[in-house]
């Protein structure tokens, strides 16, 4: 059949209306047949399509007619009104434009999410629809289960396609048919609206400290750049306001998270936390990054669910990093929450300040590396020896130089010193001031082998030798920074084992590891490393339990395994000689999109320096189960083996749809304190797709199948 294509406008095909006469944007007129009915009508007919401002019209036949300046039209019809908003409808009744009309036995999909059905539609100069009688929904209703999952049903639906709302008269919301809550008003944003204000939807939550109640959030957007979503939090326990501020600026951004609530704790006080966390670029690369943490009391965080933190910090921090320098510098405030703790928290680190200078300089073949520290820390107490406060300041320099060798082998030659003084007060077992130096040599012998078969198997063997010595020379100093000491691979070749400046790893001592990696073209690798220090003497600096205390240290052994990228196992074990465990983790993680677990154990035996009287003996785990295409489990738990007691277990049930998400979530915290109970949390969240952005992670739309 014959098509027409009118570029005119359709006041040119009809001279005689003046109102069309006058529109200045053209419409443009598709159809299998287009005839003049007499002098007062047009007459389109045959897979008709209409364009015009953006708004594009398809119908069966339109007639236009000039005496009413109005379009009858006849489905199906479809009207696309930009990219996110499409009618559907039997019959329309519109002008000449497009603007403003009804349609009956219409349907309007909004982001091609929400969909919402009415017996007509009215449309109001181009910006306003009104649907009577509707029903709105997001899910697929099918032949076979006419009933979506979710659904509201409201008198009257008007959508402000500028503002991009959804207003409902006497809305009534049902769950699978059964109506759950009526509102005599409702407003709700559209799908292509990223940040509206108003409610979001409730969240329910039981504990057994604080009874059944419930969270209704409501977001408040500022401009493009900022947004405040405050939370009331009802129960039979407590009256809580919590409170998320975000602000984005041109060079950073900026998150507070908060909360005010008044309970039936003994305490009369008002209760709260102040979370903080923004990271600013400034001039000439530094970067400014703060962190507040803040809480009216030491079971606040657990009570409520905020976190598991027992230890606060509160920092600011300007740092520059360069490819031949770096610097920081940093003041930091620390808290215990911790009930062992708390009886002596003044003699604990109070405040502590710090900056530091590292700088590479390129000096012939080789390299000098030269660094400034200063830091300051500080006790609350004034009490002898317990309330001791220390100001330190240092300066290290090194020259280090690779060396090719024959065969393969790589060489390396390190020297340097450490040189720090210090002011300390309140502690009369050290002077007022004293100082340390600390030279050092270190040379390194590395013989990488690897070995390729004809099956694509590659092989990698690299032994490794190192030879130190250093020796410290000076006063006494307090050890403020280099208390706890943990020996692993990555500081298995370091000059000093301990983490910081105020002990330095002295004597003469080899440090010896061989290493191997196979890797398989199958898609696995293995990887294996062994380590070992051999010392003239033993460093009675380093504490039992540490691997390091004696002449020869324990075996250090970690072992990798990785199949693919949904399985790996990995293992880190101290041995001594006797073959005994001193410490042992062990790491599990599996994911094959259906499963997945994370699994860590944990041995460290007893070390009462390091304030750990008992073997420690912990495995904690955290998985998921999908049992279904919507459905997914979730569990997660901490259980002490050597007290055979569970720390903490939770349970959880996910369900996911193109429409709906559902989380249902039980925990129960088993570990008591002076001021911490066991307490058991339940937890319903509820998120509908098609209101505000859909970043609820629901599934994939489905067809109706038969």
């Amino acid at each position: 059949m014959r098509r027409h294509l009118l570029a005119l406008a359709l006041s040119l095909l009809l001279p005689a209306a003046p109102i069309l006469a006058q529109v200045a944007a053209p419409a443009s007129l598709l159809a299998d047949a287009v005839r003049l009915r007499a002098d007062t009508a047009l007459v389109a007919e045959g897979n008709v399509e209409v364009l015009y401002r953006g708004t594009r019209l398809r119908a069966a036949r339109i007639v236009y007619d000039r005496a009413g300046d109005r379009l009858l039209i006849d489905g199906p019809i479809t009207i696309e009104d930009g990219e996110n908003s499409l009618i559907l409808a039997d019959a329309a009744e519109l002008d000449d434009n497009l603007r403003n009309g009804i349609l009956t036995g219409a349907r309007l999909v909004l982001d091609q999410q929400l969909q919402l059905a009415a017996s007509r539609i009215d449309r109001i100069d181009g910006r306003y629809t009104q649907l009577s009688n509707s029903v709105a929904s997001s899910c697929e209703i099918c032949a076979g289960n006419p009933t979506p999952t979710w659904e509201i049903r409201a008198r009257r639906v008007i959508h402000d396609q500028l503002e991009r709302q959804l207003y409902f008269d006497s809305a009534t919301f049902r769950l699978l048919g059964v109506p759950i809550f009526y509102a005599p008003r409702l407003r709700l944003p559209d799908p292509t609206l990223d940040r509206a204000r108003g409610f979001l939807l409730p969240r329910l939550r039981t504990t057994s400290q604080l009874g059944t109640g419930v969270k209704l959030p409501y977001f408040v957007p500022f401009g493009e750049t900022a947004d405040l979503t405050l939370t009331p939090y009802l129960s039979s326990g407590t009256r809580t306001l919590e409170l998320r501020y975000r602000q984005a600026f041109a060079t950073g951004a900026l998150q507070l998270d908060g909360a005010l609530s008044n309970d039936d704790q003994p305490s009369e006080d008002p209760r709260y936390y102040l979370f903080a966390d923004g990271s600013f670029a400034l001039a000439r690369g530094f970067t400014l990054n703060l962190d507040v943490e803040q809480v009216s009391d030491s079971a606040y965080l657990l009570d409520y669910g905020y976190s598991e933190r027992d230890r606060l910090q509160t920092e600011l921090e300007l740092v520059r990093a360069r490819r031949k320098d770096s610097f920081r510098a940093a003041l930091t405030d620390f808290r215990t929450l911790r009930d062992a703790e708390i009886p002596i928290a003044d003699q604990l680190p109070d405040l502590y300040g710090v900056i530091g200078y590292e700088r590479r300089v390129d000096v012939g073949r080789g390299e000098l590396r030269f660094g400034l520290d200063a830091a300051t820390l500080n006790r609350a107490s004034d009490a002898p020896g317990a309330g001791r406060d220390v100001d330190r300041a240092a300066v290290a320099a090194e020259y280090l130089r690779a060396i090719p060798l024959r065969w393969g082998m790589l060489g390396q030659a390190r020297a340097g010193f450490t040189a720090s003084s210090y002011t300390t007060r309140d502690d009369p077992r050290f002077a007022p001031t004293t100082a340390q130096l600390t030279p050092h040599v270190v040379a390194e012998l590395r013989w990488p082998l690897a070995r390729a078969g004809t099956d694509g198997v590659r092989h990698l063997l690299e032994p490794v030798v190192q030879l130190a010595y250093s020796r410290t020379s000076g006063n006494t100093v307090p050890n403020e920074d280099s208390v706890l000491v943990e020996f692993d691979s990555g500081n298995l070749f370091s000059r000093s084992r301990f983490p910081g400046i105020d002990r330095i790893e002295t004597g003469a001592r080899a440090n010896l590891g061989l290493g191997y990696t196979r890797t398989d073209p199958e898609g696995w690798t293995l990887g294996l490393t062994v380590g070992r220090v051999l010392r003239a003497e033993a460093d009675p600096r380093f504490l039992p339990g540490t691997g390091l205390d004696a002449r020869l240290s324990d075996w250090l052994t970690e072992t990798r395994l990785d199949i693919g990228p949904g399985f790996s196992l990995s293992n880190r074990a101290l041995i001594d000689d006797g073959l005994g465990i001193t410490r042992n983790e062990a790491r599990l993680t599996l994911d094959n999109g259906r499963a997945s677990l994370d699994t860590t154990y944990v041995w460290l035996e007893a070390s009462a320096l390091e304030n750990r009287p008992n073997d420690v003996q912990e495995v904690a785990f955290d998985g998921s189960w999908r049992f279904g295409e919507s459905w997914t489990g979730i569990f997660d738990g901490r259980y002490d083996l050597a007290s055979e007691q569970a720390a903490r277990a939770g349970l959880g049930l996910e369900y996911r749809s193109q429409c709906l998400s559902v989380d249902f979530s039980l925990s129960r915290r088993f570990t008591s304190s002076t001021n911490v109970s066991p307490s058991t949390d339940f937890g319903l969240q509820l998120s509908l797709a098609g209101f505000g952005p859909n970043t609820n992670g629901t599934a994939g739309r489905r067809g109706c199948s038969g």
